[in-house]
C-alpha cells in the first residue's frame, strides 16, 4: 500500500516537473488536465498573488461523432459525415477526494523527510478545481511550497469554499467567526485585520444609469486596517484608488459636442486612408456650399463696415458657451476662432461628399485670390489653407490644384489645427500641463494619419478628465498629476478605450459617493506571522461568483438582486483558509 502511494507520488510530481520545464499543458492518467503557468483571473482575485501556477481540472473526453448511413430514394445507402461543432463548455472540476489525493502527492514530494520520493526541484504552486461536493462546499484546494534559499522548509495548504448568494446578513460569517477560525488553525499571539471594498461610483447616478447603458466605469478601490465588523463602510483614512475606464460618445459627457466634431474628423481620415467614406448625417439644413458662400459674404460685409451675421453668430456662440458653462465646468469651445476654424465648423456640419469639399474650397480660394476677403488667421496655424491666406497678405498666392485627395487633405488639416488649439486652450489654460509636455501630440511634421491618431488620444484624455472634473469634482492637484500620467501612457501605447487608468486620492474626496452605496465587492482578511510564514484567513462578499467552474442556486427573493439594482444587494460568499505545515 505504502509503496503504491510513493510510486504514484513520484509519477505525478515528475509529470508536473516535465510540464513546467516544457511550459506545456498536458493530461495526466487520462482524467486530469494540467495547465501550466496559468494566471487565472478569478483565482488571482482570491489569492492575490501574481505568479505562475499549475491548475488541475477534470479532463474532457473528446467525442468524435461517427459517420452514419441513410437510405435515399433510389434505395442506395449514402454515408453522412456529421458536422463537428467545437464548443467551449468551460473548466470542469475534479471531486474533492481526487483533489486531496493530488495535493497529498505534491506535498509528500516537497518533504525532505520522505527520502523514498524523489524531490523534483522547485515547482509552481498547485491549485485544483473542486466540485463543492463536501460539507464545506470546497471549490479550490491549493498548495504552495515555502523555501529558505533552495531548501524546502514547509508548505501552505489552501482551502477555498463558496456558498450561494444571499442578501440576508445573518447568513454571512461574522468577524468573530473569522478570527476564531484563524485562531483554531494557527494559535497566534496577535492578529491583524485588513479590509477591502469596491464601489461602482457611476451607480450613484441611478436615474441616469437606468436610462443610459454606458460603457464607461469609475470603480473605487478602498483599503484600510483594523476592521471592526462585516460590510463596514470604509473609514476616511482608507487608501483609495480610482480605476477609470471611459468610452467616448456618452451623451452625458461634458465632451459630447467635441466627440461629434472628432467623429467627423475620424470619418474623413478613415475615408482618406481606405478610399471608402461613411459621411455623417449633416447637422445643418443648408448645403455646405451655401454656408461657405454665406461666410464669405459676411466677411465682405464686415470689411465694408456693415455688421453682418458673423458678429451675431459670434455673439450667439458666446451665449451658447455661457449656457454650457452653467451645466458643466468643462468648456472646450473657444471664442477666438479664426476664419479657417469658422470654415471648418461650417463644413463639418454640412459636408456629405468629396465634391462638397472641393466646391467649398474653390469658393474660398477664389475670394482670397481676388482680394474679396482678407480674413484673420492665427499666426501659428499649420494648415496649407491658413498658410496660403497668410501669404495673401503680401500679395503672394500660390496655385492650389484642387484635384484628387488634395481638398479632403486640406479639410483634414483644418480640423486637426482647430481641435489641437481647442485642446491646448483647455489643458494649458487650466494649468493641467505645459506645451512642452504636449509636444508629442502637437507635432505637425508627422504624416496626417499619425496626427489624427495623436489628436484622438488627446480627445480620450479629455473625456477622462471630463469625468474626473465634472462628475467626481477632483481637486486641481489630483487632476494635474493624473493628466501627466495619462499623457505619458499614450506616448508609448496605442489608443485603447478599454484601458483602465488609475489615480490615487484621499477617501474623503469620494466619500459622498460611496457612503450611500452598497459595495459590489467587500472583503476582510485576518493574518498573523511574517514573511514567508505569514498566514491569512479571508472572507469575500461579491456580486459575482469568484469561481467559474461550479453552478449556484440563484433562487433569490424578489427584493434581492445579485447586481445591486434593487434595494438589497445579494452576495456570493467565499472563504479562503490556510494551513501551514513545517518540514523542519
Amino acid at each position: 500500500m505504502g509503496s503504491t502511494i510513493i510510486s504514484e507520488a513520484n509519477s505525478f510530481v515528475k509529470f508536473l516537473k516535465l510540464c513546467q520545464d516544457e511550459s506545456k499543458d498536458s493530461v495526466y492518467m487520462d482524467d486530469v488536465s494540467v495547465l501550466v503557468g496559468k494566471n487565472d483571473e478569478l483565482l488571482h482575485n482570491i489569492i492575490n498573488k501574481n505568479q505562475p501556477f499549475f491548475i488541475c481540472e477534470k479532463a474532457r473526453m473528446k467525442f468524435e461523432p461517427e459517420p452514419t448511413e441513410s437510405l435515399v430514394e433510389d434505395g442506395s445507402l449514402v454515408e453522412e459525415v456529421p458536422i463537428k461543432i467545437d464548443q467551449d463548455l468551460g473548466p470542469e472540476p475534479l471531486s474533492v477526494m481526487k483533489a486531496r489525493q493530488l495535493l497529498s502527492w505534491y506535498t509528500m514530494a516537497q518533504n525532505s523527510a520522505m527520502p523514498l520520493i524523489e524531490a523534483p526541484g522547485t515547482l509552481h504552486p498547485l491549485w485544483v478545481r473542486c466540485d463543492k461536493s463536501d460539507p464545506c462546499a470546497t471549490a479550490w484546494l491549493g498548495a504552495e511550497t515555502i523555501y529558505n534559499g533552495n531548501k524546502t522548509t514547509g508548505i501552505k495548504l489552501y482551502t477555498v469554499s463558496c456558498k450561494d448568494p444571499t442578501g440576508v446578513e445573518s447568513s454571512f460569517a461574522t468577524l468573530d467567526d473569522l478570527k476564531q477560525e484563524h485562531q483554531k488553525r494557527h494559535h497566534p499571539s496577535t492578529m491583524v485585520t485588513k479590509g477591502w471594498a469596491q464601489y461602482n461610483l457611476f451607480c450613484s447616478m441611478k436615474e441616469e444609469s437606468m436610462v443610459f447603458e454606458s460603457q464607461s466605469s469609475v470603480i473605487a478601490n478602498l483599503k484600510w486596517n483594523n476592521v471592526e465588523k462585516m460590510l463596514e463602510c470604509p473609514p476616511l483614512s482608507s487608501v483609495a484608488t480610482l480605476n477609470i475606464r471611459v468610452a467616448v460618445g456618452d451623451i452625458r459627457s461634458p465632451m459630447y459636442q467635441t466627440y461629434r466634431e472628432m467623429e467627423f474628423l475620424l470619418a474623413l481620415a478613415e475615408g482618406l486612408r481606405t478610399g471608402e467614406t461613411e459621411w455623417l448625417e449633416p447637422m445643418e439644413t443648408q448645403s455646405a456650399v451655401d454656408l461657405t458662400s454665406g461666410l464669405i459674404e459676411e466677411l465682405e460685409s464686415i470689411a465694408h463696415g456693415v455688421l453682418g451675421n458673423t458678429a451675431k453668430a459670434s455673439e450667439s456662440q458666446k451665449t451658447k458657451m455661457d449656457a454650457t458653462a452653467a451645466f458643466s465646468s468643462m468648456v472646450i469651445e473657444r471664442g477666438d476662432l479664426d476664419f479657417t476654424e469658422q470654415l471648418w465648423e461650417k463644413m463639418r456640419r454640412s459636408v456629405t461628399s468629396f465634391e462638397d469639399i472641393t466646391d467649398c474650397l474653390k469658393i474660398v480660394i477664389k475670394a482670397v485670390r481676388h482680394g474679396q476677403i482678407k480674413p484673420w488667421i492665427h499666426k501659428d496655424s499649420s494648415s496649407s489653407l491658413s498658410k496660403m491666406i497668410l501669404k495673401s497678405y503680401q500679395q503672394q498666392i500660390d496655385a492650389v490644384p484642387l484635384t484628387g485627395l488634395t481638398p479632403a487633405n486640406m479639410l483634414l488639416e483644418l480640423g486637426l489645427d482647430k481641435i489641437r488649439k481647442d485642446f491646448i486652450n483647455y489643458l494649458v489654460g487650466k494649468e493641467l500641463t505645459t506645451l512642452n509636455y504636449l509636444s508629442y501630440y502637437l507635432d505637425t511634421e508627422v504624416e496626417l494619419q499619425e496626427q489624427v491618431i495623436r489628436v484622438r488620444k488627446l480627445h480620450h484624455l479629455l473625456e477622462i478628465l471630463g469625468t474626473c472634473s465634472t462628475f467626481l469634482s477632483l481637486p486641481h492637484d489630483r487632476l494635474f498629476l493624473f493628466t501627466q500620467s495619462c499623457l505619458q501612457y499614450y506616448k508609448t501605447s496605442n489608443y485603447d478605450e478599454d484601458h483602465v487608468f488609475q489615480v490615487q486620492i484621499k477617501a474623503a474626496l469620494i466619500s459622498y459617493f460611496y457612503e450611500k452605496e452598497q459595495p459590489f465587492s467587500w472583503a476582510v482578511e485576518v493574518s498573523s506571522g511574517q514573511g514567508s510564514r505569514e498566514v491569512k484567513t479571508s472572507y469575500y462578499l461579491s456580486d459575482k461568483s469568484l469561481v467559474d467552474h461550479i453552478s449556484f442556486d440563484l433562487d433569490l427573493p424578489l427584493d434581492v438582486s445579485v447586481n445591486g439594482e434593487n434595494e438589497t444587494m445579494s452576495y456570493y460568499r467565499t472563504m479562503v483558509s490556510c494551513s501551514l505545515i513545517s518540514f523542519t
